[in-house]
């Protein structure tokens, strides 16, 4: 006659919790069981399984709810941040010179976005090219001190070396804990954007540039009709 000992020697854990994951009217068939069952709380005191098992569904009801207010609360975050963007291009589009494309795009970064330093910069000639809150270098002087930013039209996100920083962001270099750069195309690199923030882990690499990127591709639509040829 098989006892109790030899069925625990047969029979693992693993095996009894397969067996039950397989039959969950288990104990629907075997209601006497319940009343045997004890499991151990975390107060030291036993709980019956139900007990344990409403407990368990509570804990997981409110990890779900927790996700979806996350869920919502990305969600909100998305549309103001559409309504923010949607606002900024209607605003490119109206511009009628170049001035008033550089001063929507700053004041949008500025009072729309809260970002905290937005520097834009245009290659070519100062002449022709000035009147702006733009500041306007030569495609030589940028390649000397922002080479690496601009040579692969690539966005940047993350520390500017101290080089970068300073000619970037000039007077408000120190303030600037993270950084990111997207240039502007249209056929060949005519300038970039950058925004700096205070907090050294505001922009990292591995954060997407989506949303700078998407404002450089309209701004590569729009500048290049005021720009000399």
């Amino acid at each position: 006659m098989t006892d109790a000992t030899d069925i625990e020697e047969t029979l693992s854990a693993t095996d009894v919790a397969r067996y039950l994951a397989a039959k969950p009217d288990f104990f629907v068939e075997h209601p006497s069981l319940l009343a045997e069952l004890e499991l151990p709380h975390d107060s030291g005191s036993a709980v019956s399984l139900v007990e344990r098992q409403v407990s368990v569904l509570r804990d997981r009801n409110m990890d779900m709810r927790h996700r979806l207010s996350q869920l919502l609360d990305n969600a909100r975050d998305n549309d103001r941040l559409f309504d923010k963007t949607k606002r900024l291009v209607l605003e490119l589009l109206e511009g009628e010179d170049l001035g008033d494309i550089i001063d929507a795009l700053h004041h949008s970064f500025d009072k729309e976005f809260n970002i905290h330093y937005t520097r834009t910069l245009l290659f070519g000639d100062a002449v022709k090219l000035g009147g702006s809150q733009a500041r306007v270098v030569s495609m030589s002087q940028a390649r000397e001190h922002i080479g690496a930013l601009i040579r692969d039209n690539r966005a940047f996100c993350g520390h500017l070396n101290d080089a970068e920083c300073r000619y970037i962001f000039t007077d408000a270099a120190e303030q600037i804990g993270s950084a990111a750069v997207v240039p502007l195309v249209h056929g060949q690199t005519f300038g970039l954007i950058a925004i700096g923030n205070r907090d050294p882990k505001y922009y990292r690499s591995s954060m997407g540039t989506l949303f700078l990127g998407y404002i450089a591709e309209v701004l590569n639509r729009i500048m290049p009709r005021y720009l000399p040829s």
